[in-house]
């Protein structure tokens, strides 16, 4: 097997070389790329030098600069094994920093690309192994560039010159042709970087390119922003002495609960994208924005536990499990800083006469020494709630306009609570309810106000703060976060609002 060496330490070697040299590659035909959203990630050791380096622009582009060359040289140097021993160590450094910018270490990989899933060991790992094998094995056990030029210098000349046989001269062409045997991979590599550029080419010209003769559905084309793309950190208000963010986020998406109407798979497709991996990505990237606080049931406390321990996050837990006494436990041990009942639970309890079982569970959850809310849908629970007294911490309630298409609500079958509201309009009485949330004192937090979807966040955003509501509550995706930070900042500089701020 000692003879099959030498190809099998050429084939990996050439392997690294490509992964490398197209990573470079790539890098420098992606126009505007930078590594500073990669370096921004990054929450393990040294990441507040990353963050730092991030935040250099000088710094940044000689960074860049040096990620760009430095891949395309150390795989070319790999590819044609020449100075293999120097691009190795210089290549294993690189892939050092890049695992200690994002390890596989549970709630350090954030922001990173997962190929596959990863504990301690990923392919920066490997590789890195692989590149320091690299650098301690001998030039003779290699085919390549360094070979052919040790053997050259071996070679002494000597007079006069002995015959050469011809069994000699063969034998020397074929040490030629195996140490130049990456030349043809080198040119299958171009051929392949030719053809993926061509295809890229090609899928630029349809995606982005005016649809043309086109019926029924055209393609549309999206641009998400980034944490570079932030405005400034979200502001803060008080909800007892609990200091709170304006924008709220909400737990729907990451808990399945989509509010898709018509569309029933959405559910299950919210939740299979929502791994516990983009969930702390998510909860991060908010904090990242000044969003301290999600609200949503105690079902979750499992994954904001796992966040607060993995990633030593900060964000708040506002738990919607105060209508039963097991689920206002639950919510108090899985680190709840609030406790409200539930909207949904709420109505109904109200819809039967039954506000008495809302204010046990506000008792119930103030022994617990956290504020205590009532959460509503429609305006009459909050209405009956008032009318007996109840006066809990801050009240959460749905604000939006019904200036959408399936704002509507069956009248025929309206006879429950439930009856004849669907699974499209959560604020039935907008004006009702900006009018009697306007003469209470304590805080509101609005929630549903782009009506699950179906209302501009622009449109919704604004509506809910020039109409009462001192808090937001949004269901949000990552790739939404610095969108909807942005649009709140632009609408409280701009709110016009009959009642004071509460909180």
């Amino acid at each position: 097997m000692k003879k099959y060496l030498n190809y099998l330490f050429t084939g990996l070697r050439i392997l690294v070389g490509w992964h490398f040299l197209y990573e470079g590659i790539a890098k420098l035909l992606t126009t505007g790329w930078s590594s500073k959203m990669y370096l921004m990630g990054s929450n393990w050791i040294f990441s507040d030098l990353f963050h730092r380096m991030a935040d250099a622009p000088g710094l940044m582009r000689t960074i860049d600069l040096l990620n760009i060359w430095g891949l395309i040289l150390i795989g070319l140097s790999l590819f044609t094994g020449l100075l293999i021993r120097w691009s190795s160590i210089a290549g294993a450094l690189l892939l050092l920093f890049y695992f200690i910018a994002y390890p596989p270490i549970p709630g350090h990989t954030f922001g990173s690309i997962a190929e596959g899933s990863y504990l301690f060991v990923n392919k920066n790992l490997i590789e890195f192994t692989l590149l320091l094998v690299f650098a301690a094995v001998p030039t003779e056990y290699f085919f390549g560039i360094d070979r052919l030029i040790k053997r050259w210098k071996e070679e002494k000349p000597h007079a006069p010159v002995p015959p050469v046989k011809k069994e000699g001269v063969i034998l020397q062409r074929r040490e030629i042709l195996r140490d130049l045997i990456s030349l043809p991979l080198l040119g299958a590599f171009a051929y392949a970087v030719y053809r993926k550029r061509k295809w890229d080419s090609y899928e630029r010209k349809f995606l982005t390119g005016k649809a043309d003769a086109i019926s029924s559905a055209t393609l549309k084309t999206f641009t998400f922003s980034s944490l570079s793309d932030l405005k400034g950190q979200v502001p803060k208000g008080k909800l007892g002495d609990i200091e709170l963010s304006r924008l709220i986020m909400g737990g729907n998406l990451i808990g399945g609960w989509s509010h898709a109407r018509d569309l029933i798979y959405t559910d299950k497709l919210v939740k299979a994208y929502h791994t516990d991996e983009k969930v702390m990505m998510t909860m991060q990237l908010a904090e990242k924005c000044g969003i301290n606080a999600i609200l949503t049931n105690p079902s979750l406390c499992r994954i904001i536990n796992k966040y607060w321990q993995e990633t030593d996050g900060k964000i708040k837990f506002i738990s919607d499990g105060g209508a039963s006494e097991e689920s206002i436990i639950k919510s108090v041990e899985g680190g709840a800083c609030s406790v409200y009942v539930h909207g949904g639970s709420a109505d109904r309890f109200a819809y039967d006469g039954k506000i008495d079982e809302i204010a046990k569970y506000l008792e119930m959850i103030r022994s617990y020494g956290v504020p205590a809310g009532i959460g509503a849908h429609r305006i009459e629970t909050i209405k009956a709630c008032v009318e007996r007294g109840l006066k809990p911490d801050y009240w959460v309630k749905t604000i939006h306009h019904h200036n959408y298409w399936s704002a509507k609500v069956d009248l025929e079958r309206q006879t429950t609570v439930d009856d004849g509201f669907k699974d499209n309009m959560f604020d039935f009485t907008p004006q009702e309810t900006i009018d009697f949330m306007n003469k209470l004192e304590q805080p509101w937090i609005g929630y549903k106000i782009l009506a699950a979807g179906a209302i501009q966040p622009k449109d919704g955003v604004r509506y809910a703060f020039d109409n009462g509501a001192d808090f937001i509550c949004v269901g949000m995706y990552d790739f939404q976060v610095v969108e909807d930070c942005n649009i709140v900042l632009d609408s409280l500089a701009k709110v016009t609002r009959v009642r004071p701020w509460r909180g």
